[in-house]
């Protein structure tokens, strides 16, 4: 029997293309993965086991933070991979775990080797916080074997610590779900109060607020849409829910992530990669957790079979792309190592939060998860358009080289209560596409699927993301929004300055068109393409179709998260009061199609309509700003 090769140093099983004819991956793979990782990182343990001091730089939470973190975090994968197999636990990994949490909450708060640090708000040395919803969940999954068997005074201790999370402020965003999970663990074992009664309903309540419909919640009071929403905030109150056995708990949220199901199991691509969008993209795999979490629980729309094709289609594009480095660790970045996709929180442990795609280990062998015959994911099928007005996404994904494309209308991660800026500005909300194929440029280089306006030399960016609707019929569909461009010098926004955008997909086609309003005078307006490697598969091209006077190729040197070094098509034009800008752009890993201007036959631009002439079918898109109106007929 031959292991898979792969260049990480730790071993699967062979591949089983009978049941699992798109990734080879069973369920033994996944707790091989599990084990490979675990031995990795244990590798660092102090000698009480209480903290796991990776190496890397450390965030700016601090070393002993970080320690905690390593702790936390693969204790989450230990305790899915332990509970998942019945308690059966060949490398005694709960053991361990059991062991660091005596030393780390024997003196917790004191500044030595192995004690944990106390949890406080997040305003003055919060992670703890975070790392206390892992080791909560690890503790209740683990009860029977783990938790049961701890002498009294660990268990105090433990409750003690655990209950810093329920009397300190989270961040306004999913944190809240965090002191969630400790009362819920505090509940199970009976060590339920008012006080772990508050914490649970105040994050309960906040999910009310927080979620748009769709099956899509905000992280936050802003309009945070992006990863958080499959291992947070379904996550944590599904998972809550059926560990309790709360029927009423797990079909409210259970249909929730069952409906976010619907829209976000076309973000993966044929190759497995989910989208690369959002922030704290270093949980790589995490991503899956959503599938894996809504199979477990019975709230899903896909079949057994798809489920599987998507988390083992996520594990091991990661697996195989180098995400566990030489030393069989987790690195920070994407693939490899990349600081571009790393925020100032990102730590040596950070990436283990990609162990709740482990969840999927709680569904027995004998479940169908895993015992049904992997059948294609969404992306794998024909040619898909999904629009979403809550979050004011748009989806496309073509079949013929398996690429999911999203475009963005509104997901800006600005907080309510902040200024527009250009220095908050995020190349991860801030670009209007997204793929699982590209990464955006670097803040430094050139901004890649971005419009902007240059005054005085100085280029804009875009910030807070006002969506205008978005619909699809068919095989078409469309979203716009409209944004105050902002600067990084003199005044943040010049008065009267707007940018509408509206973005229609059509097959591998975007026709990307911009009203501009307001424009000073000597003013120059840009748009970029996709930024691609210049050698490799994926193209990129973009053509102007009205309004735009000069076409240019320009660098990135910093690259993306896939490639180190990359290129993408700029348009440039004049612009000075109201001008409408028509474009056409095209991301594709297929065979080589015919030329972007080619694929028009015909443009006008009367006032504020846009009408548009398909060669293929002779199908026209009409485009009316004022008001928004889109329609498309054959």
């Amino acid at each position: 029997m031959t292991s898979i090769s792969s260049p990480y140093p730790f071993e699967l099983p062979a591949e089983d293309r009978g049941s699992s004819p798109h990734t080879g991956y069973t369920r033994a793979h996944w707790e091989a993965a599990a084990d490979g990782l675990l031995h990795a990182a244990w590798k660092w343990a102090t000698p009480g086991r209480a903290l796991l001091d990776l190496p890397g730089r450390p965030s700016r939470s601090g070393v002993r933070s970080d320690g905690l973190e390593g702790y936390a975090r693969t204790f989450l994968a230990a305790a899915f991979r332990v509970a998942g197999a019945d308690g059966k636990d060949p490398h005694n990994w709960l053991e361990r775990y059991a062991d660091g949490l005596g030393a780390g909450t024997r003196t917790a708060g004191r500044d030595d080797a192995e004690s944990w640090p106390l949890i406080l708000d997040h305003t003055v040395f919060g992670q703890p916080m975070v790392e206390s919803a892992s080791v909560a969940i690890g503790l209740r999954l683990t009860r029977p074997w783990l938790w049961d068997r701890l002498d009294p005074g660990t268990q105090d201790r433990t409750e003690e610590w655990l209950r810093g999370a329920l009397r300190h402020t989270p961040a306004p965003n999913n944190w809240y779900l965090f002191p969630h999970s400790v009362a819920g663990f505090l509940e199970s074992v009976g060590r339920g109060d008012a006080e772990t009664a508050r914490a649970r309903q105040r994050a309960l309540d906040l999910l009310e607020v927080w979620y748009r419909g769709e099956g899509w919640y905000a992280d936050g009071d802003g309009r945070a849409f992006d990863h958080y929403n499959g291992w947070a905030l379904h996550l944590y109150p599904v998972l809550d829910a059926y560990l309790s056995g709360d029927t009423e708990l797990a079909t409210r949220y259970g249909a929730r992530l069952s409906e976010h199901l619907e829209s976000f199991s076309l973000m993966f691509g044929a190759d497995g990669a989910p989208l690369h969008f959002g922030r704290s993209l270093t949980y790589r795999f995490a991503a899956a957790a959503a599938v894996g979490m809504g199979a477990v629980s019975g709230h899903t729309p896909l079949a057994p079979g798809v489920s599987r094709r998507l988390i083992s289609g996520s594990l091991r594009y990661f697996l195989e792309r180098g995400a566990a480095a030489d030393d069989g660790l987790l690195s920070l970045g994407w693939h490899g190592p990349h600081d571009a996709t790393l925020q100032v929180y990102s730590g040596p442990a950070s990436p283990y939060w990609a162990s709740k795609a482990f969840v999927a280990l709680l569904a027995p062998a004998e479940h169908p998860l895993w015992a049904a015959t992997e059948e294609p994911a969404p992306s794998e099928g024909a040619d898909r358009v999904l629009s979403l007005p809550s979050p004011g996404l748009l989806v496309q994904s073509t079949q013929a080289d398996g690429i999911v494309r999203l475009h963005n209308h509104g997901s800006d991660h600005a907080r309510p209560h902040e200024g527009d800026s250009a220095a908050l500005s995020d190349p991860h909300y801030a670009r209007l596409a997204y793929s699982t194929v590209t990464g955006p440029t670097a803040v430094e280089n050139a901004p890649d699927n971005h419009l902007s306006v240059r005054v005085a030399g100085i280029r804009s960016s875009r910030f807070r993301i006002h969506p205008m609707g978005a619909g699809h019929e068919g095989d078409w569909g469309w979203a716009a929004s409209w944004h105050c461009p902002v600067f990084p010098e003199g005044s943040p926004t010049m008065p009267g300055l707007r940018v509408e955008s509206v973005t229609v997909v059509r097959g591998r086609y975007e026709l990307r068109v911009h009203r501009v309003l307001g424009a000073p005078a000597g003013s120059l307006a840009e748009q970029t393409g996709w930024a691609t490697d210049p050698g490799g598969e994926v193209r990129s091209a973009l053509h102007g179709l009205h309004g735009w006077a000069e076409q240019e190729e320009v660098r990135a040197p910093q690259g993306t998260a896939f490639t180190r070094w990359a290129v993408l098509p700029r348009l440039a034009a004049e612009v000075e009061g109201t001008v409408v800008l028509v474009a056409l752009a095209c991301l594709t890993a297929g065979p080589e199609a015919a030329p972007l201007a080619s694929a028009v036959s015909g443009v006008d631009v009367d006032g504020g309509t846009v009408t548009v002439r398909w060669t293929d079918d002779g199908a026209t898109t009409r485009i009316g700003f004022a008001p928004l109106e889109v329609t498309h007929t054959r």
